[in-house]
């Protein structure tokens, strides 16, 4: 059920607010509390039916949330609630090497001892994390939820909805993925290829316990990463080429498991599937600019990444922190929340970090998914320098753990 607080004044047929925020993902739905918590008036609106969204059954689908991440979220309020449902990743070891060979002996270790804020991150099942947010945006009187509608028409800062409702607001914030249409109606534009590669996600149960251990393994048609979970259980996302990748979404699960096991190895015995599994294709996307009239993007709807560092949901939780950091400092000078003075202070801090971001991860995904001989070598010794050498070693996990740049106060120690 929509919440029944009231977050605007409503006429009729139309919602004033202060914020619309189009997207009810994890981003959408960070933000929004956010938001709330600085004294502002959300509405929050959802293509996805409520009783859908509130669906707790596992569906494979786990995100590995940096230091920072996690941060935020016990600044919100959120993280005692998912703390003990989430594995603490304590090591990460980046391999290169072929499916049925075994990794190549170089490799890079992080180890969570080398700093002093603890595990580099915690991973953490969609299920829970996503009904964490929804019990809290529930229980916000400055929040009111949308669901189960899609935006037809965006005129300045008004929304036009397929019942025919409109909702007016100082800002609409656009967090509705890729194909954002609240880019598209904003008159935004995007730069972007695709890498002909299909990301498989799924979760499998073992014999061996994983001890907090997350692997990146690089193989010729892309990268896997086995990601620990609770539960001697891990979370694979396997990158293939698109042709490979619709051959194996294709098999039955026998045959599936048949297929990952060259790949994934016996390190942790037996393997069996313990979720559904999915695809999607693997691209980059950028839109060329993350604002325009009363307008802000922020999630994939500004900067969509290879996953081939874990960073796409870290990324959009920055969007969110720095957001609120803007927004309050505007609200405290009473300015114009939508003006575009604040959201040029918004895309100014963020746009430099998605573009190195982007830009790194294509260059990793050019540089390890491939057999060239030369570049075998040249990565293989990269990454023993790297490993032997400590202070890299831990600017790396540092990195990983979202602990560098221009961090939002949300992600601060």
């Amino acid at each position: 059920m929509d919440n029944p607080n009231i977050t605007g004044i409503v006429h009729g047929m139309k919602t004033d607010t202060d914020i619309a925020i189009v997207g009810g993902g994890l981003n959408g739905s960070a933000l929004a509390l956010g938001l709330a918590h600085i004294g502002l008036r959300v509405t929050l609106i959802d293509s996805l039916p409520a009783p859908t969204r509130k669906l707790g059954t596992f569906d494979g689908r786990s995100y590995a949330l940096a230091i920072a991440s996690v941060r935020l979220l016990r600044g919100l309020g959120l993280w005692d609630a998912v703390a003990d449902k989430t594995q603490p990743m304590l090591e990460i070891k980046v391999t290169d090497g072929r499916a049925g060979e075994g990794p190549s002996p170089w490799m890079l270790h992080f180890d969570h001892a080398e700093i002093e804020e603890g595990p580099m991150g915690h991973m953490c099942e969609d299920r829970h994390l996503r009904r964490t947010l929804l019990a809290a945006m529930d229980a916000s009187e400055l929040i009111n939820q949308i669901n189960g509608e899609t935006v037809t028409a965006q005129n300045g800062s008004t929304i036009t909805l397929a019942s025919g409702k409109f909702v007016s607001a100082k800002l609409i914030i656009g967090a509705d993925g890729r194909a954002s249409g609240t880019a598209q109606r904003a008159g935004i534009k995007r730069t972007g290829w695709g890498y002909g590669q299909t990301g498989i996600v799924c979760a499998v149960g073992h014999e061996k316990p994983h001890g907090g251990i997350a692997h990146q393994f690089f193989m010729p048609a892309g990268p896997l990463a086995i990601l620990p979970l609770t539960d001697n259980r891990c979370s694979i996302v396997w990158s293939e080429t698109d042709a490979r990748a619709a051959d194996i979404m294709a098999m039955n699960d026998d045959d599936f498991l048949t297929a990952l096991r060259p790949a994934f190895g016996d390190f942790l015995g037996d393997i069996h599937l313990t979720g559904k599994r999915f695809s999607y294709p693997l691209g980059l996307t950028l839109a060329n600019t993350f604002i325009a009239d009363h307008v802000a993007l922020i999630g994939d709807a500004a900067h969509g990444v290879h996953p081939i560092a874990g960073q796409g949901l870290n990324a959009g939780l920055r969007d969110v922190g720095a957001m609120i950091d803007v927004l309050q400092a505007a609200k405290m000078r009473g300015e114009d929340i939508g003006s575009p003075a604040v959201l040029a202070r918004y895309e100014q801090w963020r746009r430099f970090d998605t573009a190195t971001l982007a830009m790194a991860t294509d260059t990793f995904n050019k540089v390890f998914s491939n057999d060239n001989p030369l570049l075998r070598a040249v990565r293989d010794v990269g990454m023993g320098l790297v490993n032997a050498n400590p202070t890299l070693r831990r600017n790396f996990i540092r990195e990983a753990a979202g602990l560098t740049g221009d961090l939002p106060s949300l992600m601060q120690a």
